[in-house]
């Protein structure tokens, strides 16, 4: 397979799409020619500052695949870390070629009013002689247990409390909601407030509240999230950026809190739950979010919005819905891919009215033996087989977790098997273990975890 005179070569295709182009393999066959340094730093809140190396051809011949691969890496970094500021120091058309990409009209003129819009600032490229300093900020969140605590998890299609007791659950369960299609701030306050509640309800006193929750988060203020993506931006400003606060409110005053994006808690609950660090959790649910628990055990503070992140270099992956841009991970990871592939697989979607039930559909289907269904879920772990070594050169990780509703029930067990036997036959080299864990952590586990992110509780 080609593209931009990049030829890859691939064994295994995912049998539902078999036009992916597993973008590690790109990247791998791009970086055997190339020789002339490239390097990228990019700041984000607090003067952080990511800074990345790599090399371009710099010639004629390889100017598109040269423009492709630095495209990919730039959006890939955003996404992974956040930022509002990309500094350049190499080829001076390749850094026209990325402001202009990154300019009104362009063609990430998406990724660039967003991230300017989070950041409340200009989104900017600059070209440099000297890049600034990495410098980043660790968290040490997770991991607390004494006290009466509640746990809560927000994603797209549920939500989900726990309400624990010195480290045991005593109460968990999970409830479902529409917040993506509704714009009114006091549904979303209300079913906030009633969840947090719900939980209070099974303790003696509330100690503490830890959230997860789908969205950029930064300070425990919503930066930006689809599940409130309806919600008008002048309300979104006044009711939902501290909505979780105004929730907590509901039940006590003065109670420490934290919220955390829903992709760190996931690596958080598999950190505590199996003891592991240098681990990357990976939330397959409404959307596709990623966190990374380091040798430490630190949390990191990246945005870890994989869902939009590049994956497939395919010309013709398929488009988001929200930024128009192709081949990112919301297409692959989540119920969306599922959604996706069911065509190819011979099934109908249109009698469910919301991705949540079009993805238990499917569900069904694959308990009942349907091949179609079982086909998804093996082209979901084709998927990941090719990408898992992408991301391990990103993160470093040993152990990745997955998480979340796409990998409940057979499913996930058929994206692990198809994903080792891809890692074993075309990534023997890459040194990393997928790990599934049980049914009940598989779909509560992000709650039970977001309850112990608060380091500081009442009861001390």
């Amino acid at each position: 397979m080609q593209h931009c005179g990049i030829e890859v070569k691939i064994l295994n295709k995912p049998e539902l799409d078999p036009g992916f182009i597993p973008i590690h393999k790109f990247n791998e066959t791009f970086l055997k020619t190339a020789s002339e340094p490239f390097l990228i730093a990019i700041e984000r809140n607090d003067k952080q500052i990511h800074v990345k190396s790599t090399f371009i051809h710099g010639d004629l011949a390889h100017k598109d695949a040269d423009f492709y691969y630095i495209d990919r890496l730039v959006k890939f970094e955003l996404w992974h870390k956040g930022g509002f500021r990309i500094f350049i120091k190499g080829d001076d058309d390749l850094f026209q070629k990325l402001k202009a990409a990154y300019a009104p009209g362009g063609s990430r003129e998406y990724d660039a009013e967003f991230f300017g819009s989070i950041y409340q600032t200009e989104f900017e490229i600059i070209k440099c002689d000297v890049l600034p300093e990495p410098y980043e900020i660790k968290k040490t969140l997770g991991g607390h247990f004494k006290g009466n605590r509640i746990g809560v998890d927000f994603g797209g299609s549920d939500y989900k409390v726990a309400a624990v007791i010195d480290g045991e659950a005593v109460y968990s369960n999970e409830t479902v909601w529409n917040p993506k299609i509704n714009s009114d701030p006091d549904y979303h306050l209300s079913n906030v407030t009633s969840a947090m509640k719900e939980a209070a309800a099974h303790l003696p006193r509330v100690d503490s509240v830890g959230v997860s929750s789908a969205g950029i988060i930064a300070n425990n203020r919503v930066l930006a999230a689809q599940l409130y993506g309806q919600v008008p931006k002048e309300l979104f400003n006044s009711r939902i950026r501290d909505i979780y606060a105004q929730a907590i409110k509901e039940i006590g005053e003065n109670i420490p809190f934290e919220v955390v994006n829903d992709g760190d808690v996931a690596a958080l609950a598999g950190s505590i739950s199996m003891g592991r660090n240098n681990l990357l959790g990976l939330a397959l649910g409404t959307s596709f979010t990623g966190g990374y628990v380091d040798k430490e055990g630190h949390l990191s503070n990246w945005i870890s919005e994989l869902a939009f992140a590049p994956v497939d270099a395919s010309p013709e992956a398929a488009a988001d819905i929200w930024s128009g841009d192709i081949g990112v991970g919301v297409q692959y990871f989540c119920q969306e891919a599922v959604i996706k592939l069911s065509p190819a697989a011979g099934i109908s979607l249109d009698d469910y009215e919301t991705p949540a039930k079009k993805l238990k559909a499917v569900q069904i289907l694959l308990d009942e033996g349907h091949e179609g269904a079982a086909a998804i879920f093996r082209s979901l772990g084709c998927y990941l087989g090719h990408t898992v070594p992408y991301y391990y050169d990103i993160y470093k990780a040993e152990s990745f977790l997955l998480l979340g509703r796409v990998v409940s029930g057979k499913g996930g067990d058929i994206i692990l098997e198809t994903a080792k036997k891809i890692l074993r036959e075309e990534y023997p080299e890459v040194p990393v273990e997928i790990l599934l864990p049980d049914e009940k952590t598989r779909r509560l586990g992000q709650s039970v975890a977001a309850a112990s992110l608060p380091e500081h509780c009442r009861c001390e």
